[in-house]
């Protein structure tokens, strides 16, 4: 990809048939060769895209490596647009993850294996995953550094603010988000337009957030993906919960102005965040600590008496 000072980006608002690779694997190439001829330099599917929202209870049978045919079939289609998809990975140890699967030229660029497992309200993650370890950004040319953040990652500001000290310039956000996941008097959609603006708003940061729809297990996937630039505004959203590419194009120049106006970065301070996350981290530790020695003490009273 060639330094460009625009990005034309996209979102594949699609719905996954739950179970079925092979029948997502072709939806998946016919959006990518769709993104290709509108001119798309970066494209976003849904979390857990190839398998369905709940690939995970499935594990065993959906499961693949980086480095399956089928991982390597959309890489192929994709060509030189950066592409990222949704997967029930199997890595090494016979370990699973919810993670997402960026290619470009034909090969995997990066791996993000989801960090904030959903586990409440209807969300099983945690029966199902282990849990991702590491934030990282990858270069998609000069001026713009993309960050890849499934779902719920994005409900943890600490992993944003991560990814943005990280240079991060774009930030992708996989989502699969059902209008009764979380529970009653908790609002979705609206939860999801106020996340994704206070991010955008705060570190001078676009997003592309795709949201899958239909409906899967009960839940009602409410689509709503969307692009939005470095000052918070909603540049291109779906117009229904149909299926549809959400196209858009993005400005460098926009980032620039947002971040020297809202200097967020600048001003993070990352001497006394660290400094305080380890006081917290070894204050934590203690209370681990006397909470053991609390077990002990009162097993040994039990046993005396």
């Amino acid at each position: 990809m060639s330094v460009s000072a625009t990005l034309g980006v996209a979102a594949a608002q699609v719905e996954s048939v739950p179970g079925d690779v092979d029948a997502n694997l072709r939806k998946h190439v016919d959006a990518v060769l769709a993104a290709r001829a509108a001119g798309v330099d970066v494209l976003l599917f849904p979390e857990l895209s190839l398998t369905g929202h709940g690939g995970g209870a499935d594990a065993l049978r959906l499961a693949m490596r980086v480095d399956d045919p089928r991982v390597a079939a959309v890489a192929r289609a994709a060509g030189p647009m950066c592409t990222t998809f949704g997967i029930v990975e199997e890595a090494r140890g016979a370990q699973f993850y919810n993670a997402a699967v960026t290619v470009r030229d034909g090969a995997v660029v990066q791996v993000h294996r989801k960090v904030n497992l959903a586990t409440y309200g209807k969300l099983d993650d945690g029966r199902h995953f282990g849990a991702g370890s590491r934030i990282a950004g990858f270069a998609l040319d000069a001026r713009w550094r993309a960050c890849v953040l499934i779902c719920a990652d994005t409900w943890n500001p600490a992993l944003v603010h991560i990814a943005a000290l990280q240079g991060c310039t774009l930030l992708l956000a996989a989502v699969s988000s059902a209008v009764e996941a979380v529970g009653d008097g908790f609002d979705n959609p609206a939860g999801w337009e106020l996340n994704l603006n206070f991010h955008a708003l705060t570190y001078g940061l676009p997003i592309v957030m795709a949201n899958r729809v239909g409906r899967e297990g009960g839940l009602t996937f409410w689509g709503g993906s969307c692009v939005l630039d470095a000052h918070g505004r909603v540049v291109a959203a779906a117009a229904d919960a149909g299926e549809t590419l959400v196209l858009a194009r993005i400005d460098f120049a926009d980032v620039r102005r947002a971040r020297y106006r809202l200097p967020t970065m600048r001003d993070a301070n990352l001497p006394l965040v660290l400094r305080e996350l380890v006081r917290l981290h070894d204050a934590a530790g203690w209370r681990q600590e006397e909470r053991e020695d609390e077990r002990v003490d009162e097993s040994g009273r039990r046993g005396d008496a």
